[in-house]
């Protein structure tokens, strides 16, 4: 699903304009965004968590001349469905 696609599902559902809900897509994505950027979790109960955790350095391999590479060590972000997404999806 593209984002104008979840725009116009947003709009239908919450009887908003496409503009509000562009609107309040982007706020959503801007706090979480934000929130993570700070450190902060982002739980939305029956929904699930957004964390970040630090991935360590560690070494790979060059696919196409199979040499070694140090990959850096960085910060990445991580969704953990809640139980109500999970039961919903895979039912």
């Amino acid at each position: 699903m593209s984002k104008a696609e979840l725009v116009e599902k947003i709009a239908e559902q919450a009887n908003l304009t496409k503009a509000d809900a562009d609107r309040a897509l982007k706020a959503f994505i801007n706090v979480v965004s934000s929130s993570l950027k700070n450190g902060e979790d982002v739980a939305l109960v029956g929904f699930g968590t957004f964390t970040t955790v630090d991935r360590a350095e560690r070494i790979g391999r060059n696919p196409i001349t199979g040499n070694e590479i140090t990959i850096a060590a960085k910060k990445v972000v991580k969704f953990k469905p809640g139980k109500t997404l999970k039961d919903h999806v895979c039912a």
